[in-house]
């Protein structure tokens, strides 16, 4: 479970952020809340910090009063959907740069939710990025391996949302797994191991990509200095999940054996995840980062238009239809297919 620690961007070189006023999306989430932390060290003048969730809104506020009180912030309780509240933000405090960290990532859980997951990943999405461009603000979307010839939902949506801000000259970046995040694997082999429970892991086979939250923040910054694009992270190999099971399990409970037992894969999720696809090419970019050149699906407006009627008629079978006609290389799960089925057969009875 080693390897070298992906290189951030030079201090002199984030001297650019200094005096811009920034907007973080889902700032609340681990990797946002760590990101507007440093961007407030940077010494940006203004971080506006928008949030969905009041508790996490309201930890952000008391992190913010013990680490940096004397940052310059504005608080803001809503969603990225919201388009009258962001013509607020953007008019009152003229963000130049927008981190947007405002996901749903969960995979076996949208799954069962797919209506919320195409709303808040790709409707928030959309409407975030022309509020963007009516203003003149640049977006960088933290993006994710799953979005690469996605099998889930969640993939799915972030592949979309990939789409719309690179279509509208921003910048994406997909990382793997962050390994301080709230709900990640490791977050969870570390609660089993201090209950004293059996740790499970989904295959044997199973592989993920792995890095830290401060190299999630670094790619970040580093990505939003580059020219707008699509990256990934540059991490030339992923871990077996159960390797990480099995050294947390001896640096947190040295002192007895712990068994680990295998269950199976869920709804969406993969063996392994992947960066790119065969269908792009990726060369180095910037530090930590690889830059991708991707076929771009035109995202059409007819489509997603169509796509946001099938959920708010809650069709799932329609909105299915055309998550696949917006990203032809996603293959749906067994899951969702039924629930789409399910609810077709209910709606002709």
């Amino acid at each position: 479970m080693q390897r070298a620690p992906l290189i951030g961007p030079a201090a002199e070189s984030l001297d650019i952020l200094r005096g811009a006023s920034v907007l973080v999306t889902g700032a609340g989430g681990s990797v946002g809340s760590a990101l507007s932390l440093r961007l407030a060290a940077l010494g940006v003048a203004k971080v506006v910090l928008l949030e969905a969730s009041e508790s996490h809104l309201f930890a952000l506020q008391n992190a913010f009063a013990d680490a940096a009180p004397d940052a310059a912030t504005a608080f803001v309780l809503g969603g990225v959907g919201d388009g009258a509240l962001l013509n607020e933000l953007f008019a009152e405090h003229e963000p130049h740069m927008v981190f947007h960290a405002a996901a749903f990532k969960h995979v076996p859980l949208l799954e069962e939710q797919p209506f919320a997951a195409i709303t808040n990943n790709i409707t928030g999405t959309r409407v975030l990025a022309r509020t963007a461009v009516q203003h003149g603000a640049r977006v960088v979307l933290l993006s994710t391996d799953k979005a690469v010839e996605p099998t889930s939902v969640m993939g799915a949506t972030k592949r979309i949302a990939e789409m719309m801000i690179l279509a509208a000259g921003g910048t994406a970046v997909r990382l793997g797994n962050v390994l301080a995040s709230r709900g990640s694997v490791a977050e969870v082999f570390a609660e089993a191991l201090r209950a004293g429970h059996i740790m499970t892991v989904t295959d044997p086979a199973a592989r993920r990509y792995f890095l830290t939250m401060e190299e999630a923040v670094n790619l970040l910054l580093a990505a939003a200095l580059a020219e707008p694009g699509l990256f990934a992270a540059a991490l030339d190999a992923p871990y077996y999940i159960a390797d990480l099971a099995r050294f947390l399990a001896r640096m947190l409970a040295p002192e007895r054996e712990v068994t680990i037992e295998f269950t199976r894969l869920r709804n969406g999720d993969k063996e392994a995840e992947l960066l790119w696809s065969a269908r792009e090419t990726v060369r180095p970019a910037s530090v930590g980062l690889y830059a991708i050149e991707s076929l771009q699906v035109r995202v059409l407006d007819e489509k997603l238009d169509a796509l946001e009627s099938a959920v708010r008629a809650r069709d799932a079978a329609a909105a299915l239809i055309m998550l696949q006609a917006l990203v032809p290389d996603y293959t749906p799960s067994t899951a969702l297919r039924a629930l789409a089925e399910a609810q077709t057969e209910k709606a002709v009875q």
